[in-house]
């Protein structure tokens, strides 16, 4: 008797299916249970893709793939060195076009899944996961990885939806005009959720108006009869909900405080590390704990659970889904670290920034209270593509930081040296032009009572210091370490940091 407790991965391409979806030809008769771009991470059984990218060609991984394990890998053109029986799906053209080819099937053949599509300036990932996390518990669903939500990642996430899924969900990002409504198109997705709309990627765009105009392209794609759901407490809500009746949208749902919201938010309290929150989800009155702390994860729930309505999901089902939620990799999530004297608590918001988000994590860093003798501390990276305003955006947070009572700042990158000169000297850290030079530094003053935050744009790489920080953890047994969600990292140029 077998005790592999490993789970089966069923098949999602046939080589026959996937040359019909393609237009490619393969004389071998391969079945995929995955499909990747990224040769470093094939798991068996896998479709390669060998995609050409700006800074690499994955036709010369082909070999490797194979080598570990992919059942085929779909070309282009024929490769140097490999065997002539190797398991091949060559198309003419762009490999690109040919795994987009995949992904429209793929959404083609499931006829009974119902799709939501999520975008917005802050917030997209964590209702992204939140959504995966209540709709898992009412049939099989599936949704992107990580933050697979651009021009590759959505593609690629759809050639890998499974035929028999009841729920979908989609994260979609840009950061330039134009680029939202393909992606929209490509998902149809039947409900369109638009966390908030903030000054994000102000490095590309003339206002936040702009931003806004943006975001709404994800209307482009959306089923007629479905619904946009929109944050009444956002200065854009009027400006999205127009753009969405203009696409011909008339169920156009909204969430916040406003008394004429379909998702109502009528009382919360925060703690440091849940909320508690009461609200009324289209005239049903309900009551929930929400494992994650802060307002804007109050908020994020309300638009996960007015979609959840709008999917023809069970609401209440879904609210009580939420007391188990936890968070994102670089987003949120919390480890003790034991140091020789005491632990510490670290708080890993690495993946990304932005003024908005900031504020958000600030408020959250505020509630918590630090052990006997300890300190709250803020390790921050520069927030990225903030263009001409992006000094004084900022030096903008150094009254947050105080209303929070952070004991001291720990900065690096160019527009952060704005920040630390306006903080008082007693605030002051440390400040270095990279996250390289300031993890010893961090390391180095961390000690037993504190809580630690870290957090920037991922180009800011703060992720090295989370990664110092974790490593002075003097206790081998890990057992007791909270549980956290992690996601599957994918190329920096085919992921990439979007709105």
């Amino acid at each position: 008797m077998s005790d592999d407790t490993t789970p089966t991965r069923r098949v999602l391409w046939t080589a026959g299916d996937a040359a019909a979806a393609t237009g490619g030809r393969t004389a071998q008769g391969w079945a995929a249970t995955g499909v990747t771009i990224d040769s470093r991470k094939v798991a068996a059984g896998d479709l390669f893709v060998a995609i050409q990218g700006p800074n690499f060609d994955g036709h010369a991984f082909v070999g490797s793939a194979l080598a570990a394990g992919a059942a085929a890998a779909l070309v282009s053109h024929v490769p140097d060195g490999l065997p002539a029986d190797a398991p091949l799906l060559r198309v003419e053209g762009d490999t690109l076009d040919a795994m987009a080819a995949l992904g429209a099937a793929a959404r083609a053949r499931c006829t009974d899944v119902r799709m939501v599509g999520v975008t917005g300036s802050v917030g997209k990932t964590g209702t992204k996961e939140t959504l995966r996390h209540v709709l898992s518990a009412q049939g099989p669903t599936y949704a992107t990885e990580g933050s697979l939500n651009n021009h590759w990642g959505v593609p690629l996430s759809l050639a890998r939806l499974p035929a028999d899924s009841r729920y979908g969900v989609f994260e979609l990002g840009m950061n330039h005009a134009g680029e939202l409504g393909p992606l929209s198109r490509q998902v149809k997705p039947d409900v369109a959720v638009i966390t908030t709309i903030e000054a994000a990627h102000l490095e590309f765009f003339a206002s936040v108006d702009a931003i806004a105009d943006a975001k709404a392209e994800i209307f482009e794609g959306l089923n007629p009869n479905g619904v946009a759901v929109l944050n009444r407490d956002n200065p854009q809500h009027g400006r999205l909900a127009a753009a969405a009746r203009a696409h011909g949208l008339t169920h156009v749902w909204s969430f916040g405080g406003h008394d004429e919201c379909e998702a109502r938010l009528l009382d919360f309290s925060l703690h440091a590390t849940c909320s508690a929150v009461t609200a009324l989800i289209r005239g049903e009155r309900i009551q929930y704990c929400l494992s994650l702390p802060g307002k804007h994860w109050v908020m994020n729930s309300l638009a996960v659970l007015l979609a959840a309505k709008a999917l023809g999901a069970d609401v209440a089902m879904a609210a009580r889904s939420l007391s188990t939620l936890q968070p994102v990799k670089g987003r949120g999530t919390r480890k003790r670290i034991h140091l020789a004297q005491g632990a510490f608590t670290l708080i890993d918001e690495s993946y990304n920034a932005s003024p908005a988000a900031m504020l958000a994590t600030l408020e959250v860093l505020g509630k918590l209270d630090p052990g006997a003798g300890g300190r709250r501390i803020a390790v921050l990276g520069d927030m990225r593509e903030l263009g001409e305003r992006a000094d004084a955006l900022h030096a903008a947070l150094a009254e947050p930081l105080r209303a929070a009572h952070v004991d001291a700042v720990y900065a690096c990158g160019p527009h952060m040296r704005a920040l630390f000169d306006r903080l008082p000297a007693a605030m002051r850290g440390a400040w270095t032009e990279t996250s390289v030079e300031l993890a010893p530094i961090v390391t180095a003053a961390a000690k037993g009572g504190d809580v630690v935050m870290v957090k920037g744009s991922l180009g800011s790489r703060t992720g090295l210091i989370v990664e110092a920080l974790a490593a002075l953890d003097t206790r081998t047994d890990t057992a007791s370490t909270p549980t956290t969600t992690t996601t599957t990292a994918q190329p920096q140029a085919a992921n990439g940091q979007r709105g």
